[in-house]
């Protein structure tokens, strides 16, 4: 058993300096939301999309039991290309279809659908922050902060971040000094499409709001924000935040059809929700939530000698929601 476990270990590490080290595909063309079984060995890999960039074909996939993502070459597996029907049948008894069942199970509330905790296997939380369009810069506090807390008992730290295409390009230096942050194994990230444009109006109410606002362009907020990470070398998740947590029955099932999992929340700190064990908190990185800033450092000081004694810790997004399903 602890052979097995220390074996796991090596190989999630290995799968995440390989995503930390991230191809930046500068060229992207043909970009498809596109499925099938990929197989390589003994691994068997659901394709989620298919493009090009360089002259070559590569595949975005994940792993339907851990939740990891990655990019490879489609010359290097053995492809048999599925619907959607096909590829959820074909992976039924996996936590990535269970997840998505789950889902769309929470999928009629106008606010918060879709998975909203995890079930980690000691006391602690799913740390998720969102960087919405912002003139204001990154709220680095979090991330410093994070990192001084756990890196004696977990490094890197996992983090989940929901990002917007516009924040990418509103914020390269920014961008940039997260993945710096990653590079040197100081925290882990899993970024979560959060649509390219966040659209929002102050007037509209929340059923023709956010990405129920008439006109919204689903397939481009989609695909258009998971081409802007990976020409910005980040590796897309298998996870959504709808912007706003606001969503109806048909845009959970729309984004549900992009093999993406709806990530909600149960403790929106700046909102006073308290989170719970194993909840999937909220907070904003963007600059624009000092409040929600201030409270999840307050928490984090709070639990100083439980993190210590390795008794409060972050979870990682895919190995939280993984674990519900398994």
């Amino acid at each position: 058993m602890i052979k097995k476990l220390f074996f796991l270990v090596v190989i999630l590490s290995a799968i995440r300096f390989a995503a930390s080290a991230q191809i930046t595909y500068r060229d992207i063309k043909n970009y498809k939301v596109y499925y099938g079984s990929a197989k390589r060995n003994t691994q068997d890999w659901l394709i989620m999309r298919k493009f090009e960039s360089q002259g070559k074909t590569y595949l975005l996939m994940v792993e339907p039991h851990s939740l990891e993502t990655k990019t490879d070459e489609i010359s290097l597996y053995t492809v048999t290309p599925l619907t959607l029907t096909e590829a959820r049948k074909y992976y039924q008894a996996t936590p990535y279809v269970k997840a998505i069942d789950k889902a769309e199970k929470n999928s009629k509330s106008i606010q918060d659908a879709g998975i909203q905790s995890g079930m980690p296997k000691e006391t602690g939380i799913t740390l998720t922050a969102d960087l919405c369009p912002s003139h204001r810069p990154l709220d680095k506090r979090i991330f410093t902060d994070i990192f001084e807390q756990f890196q004696k008992v977990e490094r890197p730290v996992p983090i989940a971040l929901s990002i917007t295409g516009i924040w990418m390009k509103q914020h390269p230096q920014d961008l940039a000094w997260l993945k710096q942050m990653q590079l040197k194994n100081e925290i882990y990230i899993t970024w979560i499409n959060h649509s390219y444009n966040h659209r929002v109006s102050k007037n509209l109410p929340l059923k023709q709001n956010f990405l129920l606002e008439s006109g919204t362009d689903i397939y481009y907020e989609v695909t258009e924000t998971e081409k802007a990470m990976l020409k910005n070398g980040l590796l897309p998740s298998a996870f959504f935040r709808f912007p706003g947590l606001i969503s109806d029955e048909q845009l959970v099932t729309s984004i549900t059809s992009f093999g993406l999992i709806p990530i909600g929340t149960d403790a929106w700190l700046a909102k006073g929700q308290q989170p719970q064990a194993g909840s999937i908190v909220l907070i904003h990185g963007n600059g624009n939530e000092p409040l929600g800033v201030a409270d999840f450092i307050k928490l984090l000081k709070s639990k100083t000698k439980a993190i210590t004694n390795k008794q409060w810790l972050l979870y990682d997004l895919r190995e939280s929601v993984g674990d519900e399903f398994d």
